[in-house]
């Protein structure tokens, strides 16, 4: 059991992963990177000199992409151990359904508060920021399992409550200090939102998949 949770978590990590490197390839990072521009003017750098040259970009992208593959494996392993212990059925449908409420639990309800942010945007206390962002995780994600999981009435009260309680809670708000433009913050945070919903989906299917393609080749073996 335990090396089949591995097998599928890899392989969907990787395929999910290299999908995922080339989608932020094409959105997320010329964003980041034109705003690291707008970060080391604001420390009276020429433009010309904050450029990465071409190795260095290389080897950016590199670990960029090596990163994601892991981050996309991460996912792929929780969706499957999330299924097999509130004994779910394994198949790319319903695990990719599942990483669409894991998205809205860590992308969605989390960015209400904390939207994702580019280098040289204002921000708030690190501590602070963790500590809601990892309260209001887990609170949505067990109301959402809440409400689509469980029939007593009481649960799905709970799990509404859970869903909205952290929002009467939102971390202290900025000050106004940033150096990137409000227009590039706001289509970075669109974009990041996106490829973070792609992830998650991608890594549900393809783990549901590898799962369903490993236990059929165990059981033919057997």
């Amino acid at each position: 059991m335990i090396a089949r949770l591995l097998a599928a978590g890899l392989i969907a990590g990787i395929v999910a992963g290299l999908a995922v490197a080339g989608l932020q390839h094409i959105t997320t990072t010329p964003l980041i990177l034109a705003a690291e521009v707008y970060e080391a003017a604001q420390h009276a750098h020429d433009a010309a000199e904050a450029a990465a040259p071409a190795v260095e970009g290389l080897r950016r992208t590199v670990a960029t992409s090596l990163a994601t593959i892991a981050v996309s494996a991460g996912y792929a392993l929780i969706l499957l151990a999330g299924m097999l212990f509130s004994g779910e059925s394994i198949g790319p449908r319903r695990a990719a359904l599942w990483g669409v409420c894991a998205f809205a639990a860590t992308g969605l309800a989390t960015s209400l508060g904390l939207a994702p942010q580019l280098p040289g945007a204002a921000e708030t206390d690190l501590a602070g920021r963790q500590i809601w962002w990892l309260a209001t995780a887990a609170s949505t994600g067990a109301g959402l399992f809440a409400l689509l999981r469980l029939d007593a009435p009481a649960a799905k009260i709970f799990g509404a409550a859970m869903i909205v309680a952290p929002h009467f809670f939102w971390p202290t708000l900025a000050t106004p200090e940033s150096t990137v433009p409000a227009e590039l913050a706001a289509r970075f945070a669109a974009a990041s939102l996106a490829v973070q919903a792609a992830s998650w989906v991608l890594a549900g299917a393809l783990a549901g998949l590898s799962w369903r393609l490993i236990s059929r080749d165990e059981t033919e073996a057997a």
